[in-house]
């Protein structure tokens, strides 16, 4: 956990790790209620992983916003565009990104991430929200081709290992004044690639776990990212695909950053 003060603690005292058997609303009160500052300081340059060990269900929501949908041609959806990603493309926030082999068309997404808290199912949107554990940095990174022109379903280009960065913190809800008001950037070797925010969202936070709720039971540790601003390379002209050795850079105002070395199989 990070504290105020910008110093990582040891919150292994409290909790043996966040995973779908830990969170949980109780949780959150026993981290509120913690003299924090007597917790063991993490080192300077220990590894941060995911801040959740696993997810039983990776969910993706696809254009979500206007402008991204505009750029890579496709229709306004009228309603939420669902898909998953494989749990085991989990990775933390400043992991390598491996290319699959054969891989010709690497893209990104810095998206907003929410960790579901509490079972729901049937949820009404407006007390949608209080089932939120808490909001992280998500970059959905996609293999295009894999996605687009291979037939099925959009899984296949989303789910490859260290294909979805998470963290690198977990953000609980009562330190987010507005979900629907954050900056999302995301830069390429030091070029603003994405800028945006979560106010341009064609269906909000409390509307996507509402509706996906009516379809499916939403567990604690379910991840579900939210889709994406403009700014991807399927988008630009010419198109823009990772290869080895590119530099991502992200993140969302209040939520932290992510980092990370491209590299391929």
């Amino acid at each position: 956990m990070q504290l105020d003060d910008g110093s990582i603690r040891d919150v292994s005292s409290l909790v043996r790790d966040y995973s779908p058997d830990t969170i949980s609303p109780a949780l959150i009160k026993i981290l509120l209620d913690a003299d924090l500052d007597t917790l063991p300081v993490v080192p300077n340059g220990v590894r941060i992983g995911a801040p959740i060990a696993r997810t039983g269900h990776f969910i993706a929501i696809g254009l979500n916003y206007a402008d991204h949908a505009a750029e890579t041609g496709a229709a306004i959806p009228s309603e939420p565009i669902i898909f998953s990603k494989a749990p085991s493309s989990l990775s933390g926030p400043t992991d390598d990104v491996i290319l699959p082999k054969g891989s010709t068309k690497g893209d990104w997404e810095v998206e907003l991430a929410v960790i579901i808290g509490e079972r729901c199912h049937y949820v009404p949107e407006e007390k949608a929200l209080s089932k939120v554990f808490g909001y992280a940095v998500c970059n959905d990174v996609s293999e295009r081709e894999y996605q687009m022109e291979r037939g099925g379903q959009w899984i296949k280009g989303k789910s490859a290992p260290t294909f979805g960065p998470l963290g690198p913190w977990i953000v609980t809800p009562d330190e987010i004044a507005d979900v629907q008001n954050l900056e999302l950037f995301l830069d390429l070797n030091g070029e603003p690639m994405q800028r945006g925010n979560t106010s341009t969202m064609i269906f909000s936070v409390a509307h996507l776990i509402s509706y996906l709720s009516q379809f499916m039971v939403l567990e604690p540790g379910d991840v579900i990212t939210t889709g994406t601003p403009p700014g991807v390379g399927l988008g630009k002209t010419p198109q823009i695909f990772l290869k080895a050795g590119d530099e991502m850079r992200l993140g969302i105002a209040g939520l932290g950053e992510q980092k990370q070395k491209v590299i391929s199989r």
